[in-house]
């Protein structure tokens, strides 16, 4: 590696240590903001923190199949769609895993999500209203 190319490297490893909060590069930071959230909120950190990275894995195998499929001639064949259910069922524990962290009816979940998306599009999806959204539509 060049002298430049490390320089750069190092300069910008600083910059991410820069404007990286103290939880993510302090045990004892991190101990104390799961301790915060712990006893101040009926959140339960642990089953929290399993599901948000459990989410994020089994999604990314899941994409993973996606991908090979349409961008690397994988075939979709009963094997590999019998894989993508494996795989939603692994993102549904997790899901699930994150309405109990949170003391969260899965069902009401659903319910608030497709009131969202029909006050968001009514009777039909429209692309504008994907891009250009009211106030406080998250």
């Amino acid at each position: 590696m060049s002298k430049e190319v490390k320089k750069f490297f190092d300069t910008y490893t600083d910059f991410v240590t820069k404007v990286t909060s103290d939880p993510s590069l302090d045990l004892e930071a991190l101990s104390e903001s799961f301790n915060k959230i712990e006893d101040s909120s009926s959140i339960k950190t642990p089953r929290l923190l399993t599901a948000a990275l459990g989410l994020g894995s089994e999604t990314g195998e899941f994409v993973e199949i996606v991908k090979k499929m349409f961008l690397q001639g994988k075939p979709p064949s009963d094997d590999n769609i019998f894989h993508m259910k494996r795989e939603l069922g692994d993102i549904m524990w997790y899901w699930v895993t994150a309405c109990a962290a949170l003391d969260l009816d899965p069902f009401e979940v659903i319910s608030e999500n497709q009131k969202k998306l029909e006050a968001r599009y009514g009777e039909q999806f429209e692309i504008g209203r994907s891009e250009v959204r009211k106030e406080g539509d998250l």
